[in-house]
């Protein structure tokens, strides 16, 4: 039998109340697992914690305290403007399910609010903002967009978690004192701003999200690591609305997932071909001795039907003379791969990657791989974020020829003075060296072997 004073000794009240509240609502029964409580601890509070640690960073190297005027929301980036739009959306939601004695759902919903919205998309789409750059306008609306979130997630989850918020809270408005009060508990719960949430707006950034994961899982598939560039993605569009919402975002996913160019296609193209069967779980109890005579009228479909049902959600069949209305939800569709491409599909989201990888693209991609272990050995040697340096690299042939192309990309993002490409480093290589050494250091880019030298200017 568990002990629950030893549970809340080894993983804390908060993480512990967190668990029993967001893991079944307070009336049902529930199987207690030690195993959920680690999972909240890292998913959720470690998550939570980390985005707090990486704002704590940047703004101590920058000096913010919110002492700057607020920057209106609408004169701020999309990307800021779509993650308040997503927060005040939130405490809407909270707000609602509290008002209605639904802890649980208010709890989920903040959970995913932090690792999808905030963690995995905001702040990594935005690390470029707040590291690189002057500390001006586009800086400080990172700045007081990310403090913003934080402050109002510490306020949001105090009911439930009140220590740690409370210690959030602390930590932030000891350097702004936006609040007056001494806790998180002495403050108002949040209250959404109407003005602020844009449904179309979230609407076409959860489609950039649904884009990129599916291209980033069809890049997996075919073990294309995601820093080597791809020329094209194909996305069949089913209404003028979707494509004029892809169009505003494409931008975003073309970064996000490392592709050149997106076209979109007409929803009866020939060049996908997509094959639909019934979801028997979803349309058993519904079909009952009618489900074989419906799983024969969906091997009969055509592309034009299915991408029918694609566009309006629905298709109507008679079966027996008797209609029959099937919704989306209730089969599976899946598209079949092209040679030279792959293919993916979410519900009417289908896409399509040209997995051709060319001289051309082969090149950036090492350049991006050597970006990537020069940032690596930066750290391990313990240089400050704003050090400059200078890097001597032994290459030869193909991988000579791709750094010497995208020397000055390289340069760039790793704040180089000076990237000198040598034909020969003599002295034995060593996994990482010390920053007041010259000593080669051995890395692997795509399985080709460099001895290169990193050292700080100055």
């Amino acid at each position: 039998m568990v002990d629950p004073f030893k549970t809340i000794e080894t993983f804390g009240a908060d993480a512990t109340r967190w668990y029993l509240v967001t893991n079944a609502s307070p009336w049902e029964n529930m199987k207690f697992d030690l195993d959920g409580i680690r999972e909240v601890q890292r998913k959720f509070f470690g998550t939570l914690y980390n985005t707090y640690q990486f704002f704590a960073l940047y703004a101590n190297v920058d000096g913010f305290a919110f002492k700057e005027k607020y920057i209106p929301v609408e004169q701020r980036p999309e990307i800021d403007r779509w993650i308040l739009s997503s927060l005040n959306t939130l405490v809407k939601k909270t707000n609602e399910y509290l008002d209605d004695y639904e802890p649980t759902q208010a709890g989920r919903v903040i959970e995913n609010f932090v690792d999808e919205h905030l963690s995995n998309w905001y702040v990594r789409l935005c690390r470029r903002r707040f590291w690189k750059g002057e500390y001006e306008q586009d800086k400080i609306c990172a700045y007081q967009t990310l403090y913003e979130c934080l402050e109002t997630i510490a306020r949001l989850i105090a009911p439930i978690s009140p220590f740690f918020s409370d210690t959030v809270f602390q930590n932030l408005n000891a350097i702004t004192n936006r609040f007056k009060a001494a806790s998180v508990h002495h403050v108002d719960f949040p209250v959404a701003t109407g003005s602020v949430i844009d449904e179309l707006l979230e609407e076409r950034m959860q489609l950039a999200q649904d884009a990129s994961s599916l291209i980033l899982s069809l890049r997996k598939k075919v073990n294309i690591k995601v820093r080597q560039p791809l020329q094209k993605v194909l996305i069949p569009v089913l209404n003028p609305s979707m494509k004029e919402q892809l169009q505003k975002i494409q931008d975003l996913i073309k970064a996000e997932v490392n592709v050149k160019d997106i076209e979109y296609l007409n929803p009866d193209n020939t060049f996908i071909s997509k094959k639909i069967k019934p979801n028997f779980v979803a349309l058993g109890k519904k079909l009952g001795p009618k489900m074989k005579a419906v799983s024969a009228a969906l091997a009969q479909f055509t592309q034009d039907d299915i991408a029918r049902l694609e566009k309006e959600g629905q298709y109507n069949l008679s079966i027996d003379g008797e209609p029959v209305i099937l919704q989306i939800t209730e089969v599976e569709i899946n598209s079949e791969d092209i040679p030279g491409w792959t293919v993916a599909n979410k519900g009417s989201l289908t896409v399509a990657l040209d997995v051709t990888v060319t001289p051309e693209l082969e090149a950036e991609g090492n350049a991006r791989e050597f970006v990537n272990r020069i940032q690596k050995i930066r750290k391990d040697q313990g240089f400050d974020l704003t050090d400059r340096i200078e890097v001597k690299v032994m290459a030869a042939n193909g991988m000579k020829s791709s750094l010497a192309q995208f020397k000055d990309y390289i340069c760039a993002e790793i704040l180089a003075d000076k990237l000198e490409i040598v034909s020969e480093i003599p002295g034995e290589t060593v996994p990482t060296a010390s920053a007041d050494r010259q000593v080669p250091i051995g890395i692997d880019i795509n399985d080709v072997s460099l001895k290169v030298i990193v050292s700080k200017k100055g």
